[in-house]
């Protein structure tokens, strides 16, 4: 059974739907894009979310430092690397107490890579689905992520078999996150057979 990260949480309203729906990832975006927030209100959010669920920074080409900056102020426990990021700036992460999700967006995954998670994207919230036959299987933790939604979840964990999946704009109506999507998404994903 896939664990399930909620991305993109702006409001005090998502949290509570993240909250009820029992995800075990809910996603801040620090890096420009529609879902992007301050470290302010990351850290009200984290206040109000619950505490078994892991919080996760999205960053693109980030420095290290500024990555550290948003750790060390208590607002996340994963940090979730787009764009360049070197095998050294990595461990000095993980040295710090982070864990590393690496993203391979449309590209090769680099199994030797030494982040605790690699993820499959099609691109930063683009909403695209990636073609699921083509993604390898792998004895790391990956997660999925690209285009996924309430009703493709339960394919997408049957055909790729990932760690945990991850959703932003498949759980959204009029590009604000609806409660019954997040259930729904986390149910289906869960209910998902492994033959």
């Amino acid at each position: 059974m896939p664990k399930v990260k909620i991305c993109g949480l702006m409001r005090t309203e998502d949290i509570l739907a993240v909250n009820a729906a029992e995800a075990d990832f809910a996603g801040f975006v620090f890096a420009p894009s529609r879902h992007q927030i301050a470290l302010k209100t990351a850290l009200a959010l984290r206040k109000q979310l619950a505490p078994n669920i892991q919080t996760v920074g999205v960053f693109v080409n980030e420095s290290i430092d500024d990555i550290l900056a948003i750790y060390q102020a208590g607002a996340i426990d994963i940090a979730q690397l787009h764009g360049k990021s070197t095998p050294d700036e990595i461990k000095q992460l993980q040295q710090a107490g982070l864990k590393v999700i690496q993203v391979f967006e449309r590209q090769l995954i680099d199994l030797d890579s030494p982040a605790d998670y690699l993820m499959v994207d099609s691109g930063k919230g683009s909403g695209q689905i990636l073609n699921w036959q083509a993604i390898p299987s792998i004895t790391r933790p990956l997660i999925l992520a690209g285009g996924l939604t309430p009703e493709n979840v339960n394919q997408a964990v049957q055909l790729v078999r990932p760690d945990v999946v991850d959703v932003s704009s498949g759980v959204e109506t009029n590009a604000v996150k609806d409660p019954k999507k997040i259930t729904e998404f986390i149910k289906n994903a869960k209910e998902a057979i492994i033959i």
